[in-house]
């Protein structure tokens, strides 16, 4: 499989990439399922609220049972009263689900292959991280003619290209042990410097 290369130079070029990476058929059904669990275990599961014996306060019968031309009561914590406890409370919870490294590692490789396929993905002989300049990052997008949501991919994370990149909203900057199937799938253009290439093709095949 050959990926679009642009060159230090300016020029473009080719550069060879796995088979069994990038030129892999695309598994709608497995890639769901992966980016739904991603998704799921970024959820933090906090939230909390009170059933009606949780509620402080309603341990008296409000009034009594007939007489009063009132409805019957027998807290004023019910999930009827204002200030009463929740019919159905939510509670802290676990949302992980769980998916086999298999899994998931062929679920990379298929959106790899769908972007490569779609021609979504950029390979540079380097990724500028000379100064930690917003500007020097937005010039050298323009050179690389990139706009919209872009994902940089370099092979270990840089302080200079996150400080360069962390004030432009449509920027993305991972390295490879962080890459994740939602970044790939959001980004109109995924950048990977060459050591980032080869290392993303050692750890999906």
């Amino acid at each position: 499989m050959d990926l679009q290369l642009r060159q230090q130079d300016g020029q473009a070029a080719t550069v060879a990439a796995s088979d069994r990476v990038f030129a892999a058929d695309f598994n709608e059904a497995l890639v769901h399922q992966v980016v739904v669990a991603y998704m799921a275990g970024g959820r933090a599961g906090t939230r909390a609220q009170k059933t009606r014996s949780e509620v402080r306060g309603g341990g008296s019968k409000p009034w009594r049972q007939k007489g009063t031309g009132r409805a019957r009561a027998g807290t004023i914590r019910s999930p009827l009263w204002r200030g009463g406890g929740v019919t159905f409370a939510a509670k802290p919870r676990n949302h992980e689900q769980k998916v086999n490294r298999k899994m998931y590692r062929g679920a990379m490789r298929s959106i790899l292959s769908e972007l490569a396929r779609q021609d979504r993905i950029l390979v540079v002989d380097n990724i500028r991280t000379d100064e930690p300049k917003t500007r020097a990052m937005v010039a050298w997008l323009a050179e690389l003619e990139l706009s919209g949501r872009v994902l940089i991919v370099h092979d270990q994370m840089n302080q200079n290209l996150y400080l360069a990149s962390r004030n432009l909203p449509y920027i993305e900057v991972l390295d490879v042990v962080g890459l994740n199937p939602v970044d790939l799938i959001g980004a109109d253009k995924v950048v990977f410097s060459r050591d980032a290439l080869e290392k993303v093709g050692e750890r999906l095949s």
